[in-house]
């Protein structure tokens, strides 16, 4: 008589069960259970594109890229997207391109060759074909050393170390020859940054006209020399020159020289009442 499934043990339920449902053993597949006819198919290799199928094909076979059969690449192509365009429509049409690139090329091949002028051999057809394949060939193989470089998050992850905030801080030894040094440097770069003021002196034209005349009252000659003041700076000297000529402009005064190099005299242009 045959063991039921509540006295079999745990391992060897699970030998017997088709499956395990909510924890509890299937023995048997339910009659209504529906399976969709794809969904135990396994695809062994992924491609990237129909160039990617197209070279798988040549170097699994050990064909030379340079001189690709077209008969049995094309023929295992066509294969393969007859394969997959019964089940992916959107998929094949990518590779329905290639596919109609690579009949192209073989009946070219079929014909005579034809030579271009200025060259010496036929163009081969497979030229354009043998250059896409190589140019892909060479990123895809920078793309697979890129990826095997370690990543952040993939190969390794961040140090992390806990620090108790409860420690009592630690505060520097610094000596006193160290402070000067620091001291000195400070004011070394304070002497390379001054600031220099500069104020403007508000001064009148007619005022020191004024002064100019009460200085040649009384006085018949006065030398130009001595109506300036050079101890009150340049700006004074220059409003004091500014000013004698105003007055020589309204003809106040009159200003002489006897000869060239000769003492240059003021006196007025008036008399004063």
């Amino acid at each position: 008589m045959a063991e039921s499934a509540d006295t079999l043990m745990p391992g060897e339920v699970d030998a017997v069960a088709l499956a395990r449902l909510y924890g509890e053993p299937l023995f048997a597949l339910p009659q209504d259970l529906y399976i969709p006819p794809d969904a135990l198919q396994v695809f062994l290799e992924a491609f990237e594109g129909p160039l990617d199928l197209l070279l798988y094909l040549i170097r699994k076979q050990n064909f030379n890229i340079l001189d690709i059969p077209m008969v049995d690449v094309t023929r295992q192509y066509l294969g393969y997207v007859d394969e997959i365009r019964s089940r992916n429509l959107e998929l094949a049409a990518e590779y329905l391109l290639m596919a109609a690139m690579l009949i192209e090329i073989k009946s070219r091949m079929l014909l005579p060759p034809r030579r271009q002028e200025g060259q010496d051999e036929p163009e081969d057809p497979r030229a354009e074909l043998v250059r896409r394949l190589l140019e892909y060939e060479q990123i895809k193989l920078a793309a697979q050393q890129l990826g095997a470089l370690p990543q952040y998050g993939r190969d390794f992850l961040p140090a992390r170390v806990h620090i108790e905030q409860g420690l009592k801080a630690r505060f520097p030894d610094v000596s006193v020859q160290e402070l000067q040094q620091a001291l000195q440097a400070v004011l070394r770069r304070a002497r390379l940054v001054q600031h220099h003021r500069i104020t403007r002196e508000e001064l009148s034209v007619r005022e020191y006209m004024s002064h100019v005349l009460k200085a040649l009252q009384g006085r018949r000659f006065v030398l130009l020399e001595d109506l300036f003041q050079p101890d009150k700076g340049a700006t004074v000297l220059v409003v004091t020159f500014i000013a004698l000529l105003e007055l020589a402009k309204e003809t106040l005064v009159e200003i002489t020289q006897a000869e060239a190099f000769a003492p240059i005299y003021v006196r007025l242009a008036y008399t004063p009442v």
